[in-house]
């Protein structure tokens, strides 16, 4: 009977891990798994691998083992001796070690965890109860264990060859530090509708591939007429740029994409300006002229480089003026013109946008400022098969060709470029090998789409702009809700404390419970938005009340602690200690800005916001 059991829990070995890696989303599998027992003979004598602790079971083992298991995973926890005893004679922690067993239904996964934990402690969890332990993860050929590390050893360490890897599972304190490693702040005291932006960065990929930029410039009267009383106008610029297939494109758009904009809008409204009787550029003539500025700046990344490339003739030129090429990034750039209060973003590719609004109840409203562009995209598909007559597989699968998600991008040069001339490149330098179903290029554009929002400053809006690995994991509501419930708890702070330094905060206090924000009653048009399909990978409980927390002065950083689990510190710590590019299968890099309107003060400075920011970090130029 007890070989049978062992055999019944034996499990499988990972897909290939490349293959996971090409996909940009996690599908649920479709087969039934079971979540069963290991051998750990082949790892150390000092790791004893355990069963997730009692704790733990209800929350952790549901949502972090379940993203284990749509993976396509079989994992298991054991405790075992080094002379790897059989499982009828490991006897369980005092946390409590069952059999824990996953099972897939009606596009659901469910866990269901049964604790051993009324078992006589005996056999090698006795033996080293007196010893101090902590919580480990273990990463061998694609797969991870948790178990715990027993007596002093080191916080990570390579083990053997093969490429196992010992990890001590962060502590909450230890996480704390990771996703406020990156984050800045900063109070804006232009008195022109802005008062303050959050900023920050968790990477997954090493090195990060996402990217951001801000910049506030200010604009003289000689090229756009003043509000009354004014010297000058503010131009304020945010934008995030989620990169793929390497850095150096996204990295790129932060060093240059905001002068390509500025300089084509500075053109329009300067010609505004030679007409007597326009005191104003046309909207479209504003929106004409930020899409030129990403049209300019992609032709001069994939064409201009390649004419570069030929007349000089040198690999090592080659590799400086086509790595932005060869790799790409979307773009989410936003645009504030402090003289009309309209709030512009422009977006190539599926990184989002959302204001906050404080409704008539007392709640916050979503509105998404941008439609995630992919080849799942309904009227993305309807125009690539329009340009491309004929071609059935120029979207297949919901990415373009068969191979890349979103169907706007900067650089992917492979799905610009003619056949003739990447076999050139190729040949004469290096480069990627060309689409299987490549016939009329260019495939995916970098001309954004741009919307148009009045700002209300007075009624305290603030915009959320994120790469899509936040959006993997929240819904739009559930992003505004928490950036309101933040505010709420700030406000309660600058009460509490008499801080008269947060003028720009209001006493907004709630008393139903979950998040401040209104539940959309439209579930049947989403708007091209993509639900969350982290949420369903780590079978997350929906009960706000369970997975929502305030610990941090960051709004941003606050958004990224609750994408990631909030409450459940289990899983934060979980997820924030597995190592790239393990770590890339459950969560993609993540950078956030959140900008807040508002009255405040007219001082003239950009400062940095200390109590938010990373300690040591040193305010960059804005203005």
């Amino acid at each position: 009977m007890r070989r049978a059991a062992v055999q019944a829990f034996r499990t499988a070995r990972y897909a290939p891990f490349r293959k996971l890696l090409r996909s940009r989303t996690f599908p649920l599998v479709s087969s039934n798994y079971a979540l069963g027992l290991r051998s750990a003979s082949s790892l150390p004598e000092q790791i004893s691998l355990v069963s997730l602790q009692s704790s733990m079971l209800n929350r952790f083992s549901v949502a972090f083992v379940s993203a284990l298991v749509a993976s396509g995973a079989w994992f298991t926890y054991r405790n075992t001796s080094s002379g790897g005893q059989p499982l009828s004679e490991a006897s369980p922690t005092a946390g409590g070690v069952g059999t824990v067993s996953g099972r897939q239904t009606s596009g659901t996964i469910s866990t269901n965890a049964f604790s051993a934990a009324d078992q006589p402690s005996t056999g090698i969890a006795a033996d080293i109860a007196p010893e101090s332990s902590r919580k480990a993860v273990v990463v061998q050929q694609g797969q991870i264990h948790t178990g715990h590390i027993v007596g002093d050893e080191p916080l990570s360490k390579d083990t053997d060859d093969s490429g196992k890897k010992t990890l001590e599972m962060m502590t909450p304190q230890q996480a704390t530090q990771k996703l406020r490693r990156n984050e800045e702040s900063y109070l804006i005291g232009r008195g022109k509708g802005v008062v303050r932006y959050d900023v920050v960065q968790l990477p997954s990929n090493d090195p990060i591939e996402d990217d951001h930029a801000e910049k506030i410039v200010e604009v003289p009267q000689s090229v756009a007429p003043a509000t009354e009383g004014a010297p000058s106008n503010d131009w304020m610029f945010w934008g995030v740029f989620d990169g793929h297939s390497g850095w150096t494109t996204s990295a790129k758009l932060r060093q240059v994409l905001i002068s390509f904009v500025a300089r084509e809008l500075n053109e329009t409204y300067k010609s505004a300006l030679s007409n007597p009787s326009l005191t104003m550029p046309s909207p479209e003539s504003i929106d004409s002229a930020i899409k030129k500025g990403f049209v300019r700046l992609d032709h001069e990344i994939v064409h201009e480089s390649v004419e570069k490339v030929l007349k000089a003739n040198t690999k090592r030129v080659a590799a400086e003026l086509l790595a932005p090429a060869l790799s790409g990034s979307c773009a989410l750039l936003s645009f504030y013109d402090t003289r009309s209060k309209l709030f512009r973003v422009a977006c190539t590719g599926d990184s989002r946008a959302v204001l906050g609004r404080r409704g008539a109840s007392g709640k916050w409203t979503a509105t998404p400022l941008s439609i995630d562009q992919t080849g799942g995209t309904a009227e993305e598909m309807a125009r690539l098969r329009k340009e491309h007559p004929g071609e059935e597989n120029v979207v297949r699968d919901g990415r373009i060709l068969g191979g890349l998600e979103p169907s706007r991008a900067f650089g992917d040069s492979i799905y610009k470029w003619s056949k003739e001339t990447q076999e050139k490149i190729k040949l004469s330098f290096f480069g990627r090998t060309a689409p299987r179903f490549l016939q009329t290029p260019p495939y995916v554009t970098a001309e954004p789409i741009v919307t148009t929002t009045k700002v209300e400053p007075s009624k305290g809006d603030f915009v959320v702009m994120a790469t899509d690995g936040l959006w993997e994991m929240l819904t739009n509501e559930e992003a505004v809700g928490l950036v309101g419930q933040w505010l709420e708890e700030q406000a309660k702070d600058s009460k509490k404390n008499d801080n008269n330094t947060s003028t720009w905060l209001k006493s907004w206090f709630s008393t139903q419970k979950g998040l401040p924000v209104e539940k959309s009653s439209d579930t049947s048009n989403q708007g091209g938005q993509r639900a969350p399909i982290r949420q369903r990978q780590w079978g997350l409980r929906p009960n706000e009340d369970e997975r929502f927390v305030v610990e941090d002065k960051n709004a941003a950083t606050h958004l990224v602690r609750n994408a990631l689990g909030g409450k459940d510190r289990d899983m934060v710590c979980a997820l924030l200690t597995l190592p790239s590019p393990f770590s890339r299968r459950y969560r993609d890099d993540l950078t956030v800005e959140v900008i807040f309107f508002g009255e405040g003060d007219n001082s003239g400075n950009v400062v940095l916001n200390n109590e938010a920011s990373a300690s040591g970090a040193e305010a960059k130029a804005k203005l």
